[in-house]
């Protein structure tokens, strides 16, 4: 190996670590370390030209991910991290880079301004260095928790990815800024459950809904809608499993699909094959919204227990399904096809159990409003004791999966199950959520919801580029707050959601008017909307309204799969007596870092050439 530049040499020496040229640790000697089901299960391209792919495998009895990223023709280095929002700023970075002499791999952050520096506790530890026909094959793992101020902090829900290529070789890790990098991000579900994948029943068939060869548009972002139809007469069937068909090639352009049923009220809807937000679009595609599938980027198959399957086809059942493609195409690439879909696997042989779908969070409904200007305001909507009691079986219902819900501002979703007013445990949460990735996610434990117990739906938003509030409601620059509960034995309570009473909201007003030169119309023939955006923001009104949410009577929506609420009085309904709040979940530290590199690793990768 060629000795090291000053500065490389003087980092390499400080934390007394050198290890000569490629450190190849063999399968044999990783097993009892890796986990079990090595090799790496799980795997997405991280850029959109293919250049590098990561897979990835979960140990959660040591609590550490591994890591395998190939890179294909490598340059003069790479990095790859996580940080809060996809932000190559305020990173939690690893990073492979050379200078004109050796290759280094070291745990590194960067800071506000993009510059990247040294980690002085080195939380990723560099397994093996391979080059292969493909490409540099780093393998290297990282502890979910490092308690490490400047490591990002690995935890269920969606982690954004981010990584960055070096062009050039550099005199030190420090010279690194990643404003002047390629860049970019990717979002997955790095934690996913190790639940045992059930047997599929001996006459399960398979339907593929896909879209019909598409010339993926030349835009960054689009919504393809494609409308497919069930065999006439199609009997009721159980779906036990789907998964995803990705046209070869493009898989770095399919980011998500969603299969939906239409309402089984219309007897037509009318086919389509077209971007989802095309005036061509015919009206009855908005009323086919009952998710049957979801799929996102780096997700597997989704399988249903095995003793419960999600009902469709027969009677009261729409023969129509809406085929949603959301294609990422950073790059603009032009001329691309695409036949992209998803798999359902489905016997007619019905299980002991339907599964149900039951909506949870916020009404539809402007009365529910996020101030402009504001960084993590929350919202939150209750699905009541009084509902649960009414509509559940007395043995109660198994949640086993659920996919959250909102539009561009939403940032954090959490549901929390509470019972004899003490919150008990957490049915999904995602604190780094984004709206652009939205998958049905297996919960790691099923969970049981009683009679009388009470959930919790809470969201939080960031308005930050926004001048006036954002009301509640359907539109894409209106808000919700939902968590889509997948459940069995399926029951007749198909949504349980609440919001503000609205007389209390225009007490709201009233009061504002009290306090403020500036009027807030209460007149008969003013919106909630109209109203809203005519509040001055001051500190004042947003204190109020906050409070307002956190004690104000509420309306509950107890409601049937006919839309019709359950017998009762629903309306100002007081708010659930909550005498004991789970605390937020706090890092486990390694036990001990004995094994750790304390510094780089230096290793010779051939004068920086892939």
């Amino acid at each position: 190996m060629k000795v090291p530049s000053p500065s490389a040499r003087e980092a390499a020496s400080m934390y007394g670590t050198a290890v000569a040229v490629f450190l190849v640790i063999v399968v044999a000697a990783l097993q009892g370390s890796a986990p079990a089901e090595s090799p790496f299960p799980f795997h997405i391209p991280l850029d959109p030209e293919g250049t590098l792919e990561l897979s990835w495998n979960v140990s959660y009895a040591e609590e550490t991910v591994y890591f395998q990223l190939l890179v294909r023709e490598l340059k003069a280095g790479v990095l790859f991290g996580m940080s809060d929002r996809g932000e190559l700023e305020n990173a939690d970075l690893v990073v492979l880079w050379t200078d004109r002499d050796g290759a280094y791999f070291g745990d590194a952050w960067s800071d506000q301004k993009g510059q990247v520096h040294l980690d002085s506790q080195q939380d990723y530890q560099l397994l093996r260095a391979q080059r292969t026909p493909e490409g540099l094959c780093l393998l290297f793992k990282r502890p979910f928790g490092t308690c490490d101020p400047n490591d990002y902090l690995i935890e269920d829900g969606t982690v954004h990815l981010v990584y960055g290529l070096l062009e050039e070789p550099l005199q030190s890790l420090e010279a690194i800024n990643t404003s002047g990098l390629r860049t970019g991000l990717q979002r997955v579900q790095l934690l996913k459950p190790s639940i045992p994948q059930p047997a599929l029943p001996a006459d399960t068939r398979t339907m593929e809904i896909r879209a019909p060869d598409v010339l993926i548009p030349g835009q960054q972002t689009t919504y393809w809608c494609y409308i497919a139809e069930l065999p006439d007469g199609f009997p009721r069937h159980h779906i036990v499993m789907y998964e995803p068909i990705v046209t070869e090639g493009n898989e770095a352009l399919v980011h998500h699909m969603e299969v939906f049923q239409c309402a089984a009220e219309f007897e037509s809807v009318p086919h389509f094959s077209g971007p989802c937000d095309s005036k061509m679009k015919p009206q009855r595609l908005n009323y086919c919204r009952h998710v049957l599938a979801a799929w996102a980027l780096g997700a597997k198959a989704f399988y249903y227990p095995e003793e419960a399957g999600l009902a469709f086809g027969g009677p009261g059942s729409s023969r129509f399904l809406r085929l949603e493609v959301h294609y990422h195409n950073p790059l603009v690439i032009r001329g691309r096809r695409d036949s992209s879909g998803i798999r359902l696997y489905y016997t007619a042989t019905l299980r002991r159990f339907d599964a149900g779908i039951m909506e949870l969070g916020l009404v539809y409904t402007p009365v529910m409003a996020i101030p402009p200007q504001e960084t993590a305001f929350v919202l939150t909507g209750y699905c009541t004791d009084k509902c649960t009691q009414l509509a559940l079986p007395p043995s109660g219902i198994h949640v086993f999966a659920s996919q959250l819900h909102t539009h561009l501002t939403g940032r954090k979703v959490v549901t929390v199950l509470a019972r004899d007013g003490r919150e008990t445990e957490v049915v999904n949460r995602d604190s780094h959520y984004s709206p652009h990735f939205q998958e049905i996610r297996m919960l790691r434990k099923v969970v049981s919801v009683h009679p009388g117990d009470v959930l919790i739906t809470s969201c939080t938003y960031n308005t930050e580029d926004r001048r006036l509030a954002t009301v509640g409601g359907f539109g894409i620059l209106e808000e919700m707050c939902v968590n889509y509960m997948h459940y069995y034995p399926q029951t007749q309570l198909e949504l349980c959601k609440s919001a503000v009473d609205p007389g209390f909201l225009q007490k709201y007003f009233h009061l504002v008017n009290r306090f403020n030169s500036e009027e807030v119309c209460t007149c008969p023939q003013a919106s909630v909307p109209e109203q809203f955006a005519s509040v001055p923001w001051n500190s004042f009104n947003r204190e109020v309204l906050k409070a307002l949410y956190g004690f104000a009577p509420i309306s509950m929506h107890c409601n049937k799969s006919s839309a019709v609420r359950f017998q009762g009085e629903w309306n100002q309904q007081p708010l659930p007596e909550i005498v004991s709040r789970l605390e937020e979940p706090t890092p486990h530290c390694p036990a001990s870092r004995a094994q750790s590199p304390t510094g780089p690793t230096v290793l010779s990768i051939g004068e920086g050439k892939g």
